[in-house]
């Protein structure tokens, strides 16, 4: 017996009981029935039954024109001379009775006749086997019907997890970049299940399970599909809703199911997405929902690591919430490795880039490198999305190759959102919105810690904005010093300040730049402690490490008094205003520069970096000759 093959014969296999079906009364007599309108169906004649006498008759006038003579009937044709009922043609039939002289009277009237003797064999076939044989079928068909529905009933508790055989996934650690590390690890659980005497000669023992860690979209579904692909044993998929029902006790039989079908294919793989569905810290929620799902983990906790041993099956799981997960389910022995996924490294991205280019015609200016430095923080999954739409552009516009264009243009849509033609902005409008955004690019350009810019636009894009600034940093960086994290909120504050000199109002296109200058602000005083009056206090708790930024995460769970509560506000007004007053005063001294630069703008709407900076220089020199006169 192959103990990899799909079912097995184990003694601890459960094989459904079969639902047995009874003989309803109800069912006997519907079966007669159709019997019944069987035969009646079967000796239904479209011809005219006559008397024999009324045959002998009009056989005698000469009317009766062929006739089919056998041991119990005789049939034939009638073609008569006066029309009876207003028909003059017609088919009959009568029951033959004693008479020796009647095929001398049918050769006397010339009439064409024939015999037929009766077969048994074909009317038992036809009156009894046939519908015995179809009310057969149809009750078969019936029984197994009602039997699936039982069956689903006393299933109910039954795992859902889809077993994956490694031709099925395409997917091999060839595919996955971005993640050397991780890819690591889980060869090393691979290279153990397909060569493990070599580990068990060292006393190594197998890990029990592997959790998968990472924000969304960075490949922790992909790397498990890998191993599918790469391992030679049987592999289990499901995800960890399908153990949660309304239904108290059903997810924890669902676990002791999953657990007797992988323990008759081991060694094996079993994979759970989204584990925090179900491993979520126990601790007093009444309700039956929570109640359910607290037996499921139990269960779970028991499987894992209980007074059985699930030798050779190794749990694959993956979360982006490993903070909400039970203590008990973290540690070793239950999930041995905690393998932690994070956002790609430059060298990571262009990796990623360069499989998904993989079958796709590139054009000679294609340059992954920049693309790959066009996108930090971006994820597998938004380099997968970004390559694709860079397809569809090139299919738009009918070219045969996918340009170094396409594929930045494709890096703008997925982070600003697709141009919006439709909406027509006033000249007033325009106006104000390329100061806006050139203040944001003048600010960038003259600080020393602030990313370069890439582009400047007055198209509007996305949901709400009606112009952009790109900045793409030149390496990607882990460390942010005081005065890099007061850069980028000076340039935040840039385009306010722009409208501002330069109309002596403001208006509502600064809100998405005021919330991002405020939670930076709030961050450098409650995570990083950059505040002289609130101190090296660490007064902010991220409750999802891989939850981006958006928020101070925990500010609602007051741990500091109200006095520290004050301190904190009134030293993220002062990064504020501080670094609005410094954007402020940087545009005064750099008006000339910035009046040129939106005049350039506003005729030609965007602005790449070279443009960009061609007139920054351009306007240096003049007024470099100003100065000289």
């Amino acid at each position: 017996m192959n103990p990899n093959s799909p079912q097995s014969d184990t003694p601890g296999s459960k094989t459904p009981t079969p639902v047995k079906q009874g003989w309803n009364p109800m069912w006997v007599f519907l079966a007669l029935l159709m019997v019944g309108a069987w035969l009646n169906l079967l000796h239904r004649d479209p011809a005219k039954t006559i008397t024999y006498s009324e045959f002998k008759s009009r056989l005698r006038a000469g009317e009766v024109t062929e006739a089919l003579v056998s041991v119990e009937e005789v049939r034939g044709r009638i073609d008569a001379k006066e029309p009876v009922e207003g028909v003059k043609d017609f088919f009959f039939r009568t029951e033959r009775v004693e008479d020796p002289d009647l095929v001398k009277e049918l050769e006397e009237k010339k009439v064409k006749y024939t015999g037929r003797h009766p077969s048994f064999f074909m009317e038992l076939f036809w009156v009894w086997v046939f519908p015995l044989l179809l009310m057969w079928m149809l009750w078969s068909a019936f029984a197994r019907r009602v039997g699936s529905a039982a069956q689903g009933v006393v299933g109910f508790g039954k795992s859902r997890a889809k077993m994956v055989a490694d031709k099925d996934t395409g997917v091999k650690f060839g595919d996955v970049a971005g993640c050397d590390e991780a890819k690591y690890e889980l060869q090393e659980v691979v290279d153990f299940l397909i060569n493990s005497d070599r580990y068990r000669s060292l006393g190594a023992r197998i890990p029990k399970g592997v959790l998968l860690v990472g924000p969304p979209g960075t490949g922790k579904t992909l790397l498990a599909r890998a191993v599918a692909g790469e391992a030679k044993v049987p592999f289990f998929s499901l995800s960890g809703s399908d153990f949660v029902e309304m239904f108290v006790g059903v997810g924890a039989a669902r676990v002791r199911d999953l657990f007797e079908q992988a323990m008759t294919h081991a060694p094996c793989i079993v994979f759970i997405d989204e584990l925090d569905a179900i491993g979520r810290q126990r601790g007093f929620h009444p309700g039956m929902a929570n109640d359910e799902r607290e037996q499921t983990l139990n269960q779970l906790l028991v499987e894992m690591d209980g007074f059985q041993p699930n030798a050779g099956i190794i749990l694959l799981a993956a979360t982006n919430r490993p903070d909400v997960l039970d203590v008990a389910l973290l540690r070793p022995g239950r999930f041995d490795r905690q393998v932690v996924l994070d956002a790609p490294d430059l060298d990571g991205r262009e990796q990623i880039l360069k499989i998904h280019s993989r079958g796709k015609p590139l054009g000679n200016n294609v340059d992954l490198h920049k693309i790959a430095q066009a996108t930090p923080g971006f994820s597998g999954a938004d380099l997968a999305n970004a390559f694709n739409e860079a397809a569809l552009l090139a299919a738009r516009r009918n070219a045969k190759e996918i340009s170094q264009l396409d594929l930045e243009e494709a890096v703008e849509k997925v982070v600003t959102g697709p141009e919006r033609k439709s909406r027509r902005l006033g000249d007033d409008e325009k106006r104000r919105v390329a100061y806006h955004e050139v203040g944001h690019a003048l600010v960038a350009a003259y600080s020393e810690h602030a990313d370069p810019v890439h582009k400047v636009s007055i198209v509007p894009r996305g949901r709400a904005a009606l112009g952009y600034t790109l900045q793409r940093p030149v390496a990607d960086r882990f460390l942010i010093s005081r005065a890099a994290l007061l850069d980028h909120i000076k340039c935040f504050l840039g385009g306010r300040a722009a409208e501002e000199i330069i109309f002596g109002d403001v208006t509502t296109g600064a809100e998405n730049d005021l919330e991002r200058a405020t939670i930076l602000a709030q961050q450098m005083v409650c995570v990083y402690g950059m505040s002289e009056s609130v101190g090296l206090v660490h007064v902010a708790k991220r409750e999802n490490p891989f939850q981006p930024l958006g928020g101070i995460d925990g500010l609602n769970h007051r741990d500091f008094s109200e006095q520290t509560a004050r301190r904190i506000d009134l030293e993220v007004r002062k990064l504020l205003d501080d670094s609005y007053a410094a954007a402020k005063e940087l545009l005064v001294r750099r008006r000339d520069e910035l009046e040129g630069v939106v005049a350039e703008l506003l005729r030609r709407e965007t602005l790449d970096a070279d443009g960009f900076m061609a007139l920054l220089k351009k306007g240096e020199e003049e007024e470099i000759k100003i100065h000289a006169h």
